[in-house]
């Protein structure tokens, strides 16, 4: 048994002694986006700081809580770690490790992003097609362990077009605006220069953010279905359109995009549209 397997396990053998059933669904909230919980009635939560072997957050909330909406339990991330705050990818994914563990199946990650795509305004939602992963490590480098995938994971399809399609036709059933693009993950945590959003553009990236690639990656080994959604927070490309942007910007921004997109997530919830059979 490799050490990740025994803490992950351990990690899910506390939630279960919490919370019996957490659902197959898991919803990962990102920066500004706490709001997309609000419409589910919470059965519980546990801070991130009783889970045995998880890290805590120094920038998000931590909190693991399961929901339910119109009879459909699931569970939920609110707050991510991320890499900036000095752990490795493998202790970031670590959260996804437990899911596994805990029966999770399917993933709904969200995030904020920079807008490197000349079409995206500041407030659209875009839909995750593929990724560039930049940090510079990988959640998988090291002994890996057969319960939890394959040594070599193939990356050909990390976002199921199937679920993609299902999900656009969706957005277009409710007039929201979905936009679809390459996400990059940077390092952080300072925001990039004019400079490398030119470049990120120029290597095929629409958006930019520091999170989301390492827990996509780990979800992708465990053979979950994934979807993400990132917010567009602040327009990056062309040069000519770039403004000095804070933290505090980023995440007002993105909160004006959470209704659409709780709405778009609850119905993707109801419809079952993640599931293997949708």
């Amino acid at each position: 048994m490799t050490e990740e397997y025994r803490r992950a396990a351990g990690a899910a053998r506390f939630i279960k002694q919490c919370i019996e059933d957490t659902g197959s669904l898991c919803v990962v909230t990102g920066s500004g986006l706490e709001g997309i919980l609000d419409n589910f009635k919470v059965i519980d939560r546990i801070a991130y700081s009783r889970i045995p072997h998880l890290k805590e957050t120094t920038f998000h909330r931590g909190e693991f809580i399961v929901l339910e909406y119109r009879g459909k339990r699931f569970c939920a991330l609110q707050g991510r770690l991320h890499y900036y705050e000095a752990y490795t990818s493998k202790e970031v994914a670590f959260p996804i490790r437990i899911l596994s563990l805990l029966g999770i199946r399917e993933i709904i990650m969200t995030n904020a992003a920079g807008g490197l795509n000349e079409d995206y305004d500041a407030g659209d939602i875009a839909m995750v097609s593929d990724h560039i992963n930049l940090l510079p490590d990988n959640p998988l480098r090291g002994p890996n362990d057969n319960r939890f995938g394959v040594r070599f994971p193939d990356m050909s399809e990390v976002y199921p077009l199937r679920i993609r399609n299902k999900i656009s036709e969706l957005a277009s059933d409710l007039n929201i605006k979905l936009r679809h693009g390459v996400y990059v993950s940077f390092q952080g945590p300072s925001l990039e220069t004019p400079a490398e959003y030119k470049f990120l553009h120029t290597i095929g990236a629409d958006m930019v953010g520091m999170s989301t690639v390492p827990e996509v990656i780990v979800a992708k080994h465990c053979g979950m279905r994934i979807a993400v959604f990132s917010v567009i927070s602040n327009v990056c490309y062309p040069p000519e359109r770039i403004k000095p942007t804070t933290v505090d910007d980023v995440i007002a921004t993105a909160g004006k995009a959470v209704v659409p997109l709780r709405t778009l997530i609850e119905e993707v919830i109801q419809r079952n549209l993640m599931g293997s059979d949708s």
